[in-house]
């Protein structure tokens, strides 16, 4: 009989391009983040890893459970909204990453611009591209 292996707390495709329904911009993005551990209350300060127009990427100190409501401040607009805890990654260095999705989808959230949906980054770097530092017209004088 083959020996079975527990499965793993969070499935290893989360990442992929296919199971997310916004670009994830990397960006470190001081946040506050609100929620409870048992009867016990907790916030901490930290910053995003990455973020999406359903939520981002974190590291903290505090343990949390993947479907654990929290909340997230922006501090520079003190503005906050509920998250849901999607992935619970290792914890390395004191910190664990974790993934946590907007209750309702808020792009307006982070106030920065996502790139449209068909957007390619490897676009941005292809010579003739719109993109393009080369091939941008100059003007001569």
């Amino acid at each position: 009989m083959p020996e079975r292996k527990p499965p793993a707390p969070d499935a290893p495709g989360e990442d992929s391009p296919e199971r997310r329904r916004s670009h994830r911009v990397q960006i470190a993005i001081p946040i506050l983040v609100r929620g409870k551990s048992g009867d016990q209350a907790f916030e901490e300060e930290t910053q995003t890893v990455s973020v999406s127009a359903h939520g981002c990427k974190m590291r903290i100190r505090m343990e949390v459970w993947r479907g654990q409501e929290v909340a997230i401040v922006n501090p520079a607009t003190a503005e906050d909204i509920a998250c849901i805890v999607t992935f619970v990654g290792l914890k390395e260095a004191g910190k664990m990453e974790i993934g946590v999705e907007f209750v309702e989808p808020s792009p307006r959230f982070w106030r920065i611009s996502f790139p449209p949906e068909d957007w390619d980054p490897a676009e941005r770097k292809r010579e003739g591209s719109a993109h393009h530092p080369r091939s941008r017209l100059r003007l001569r004088r």
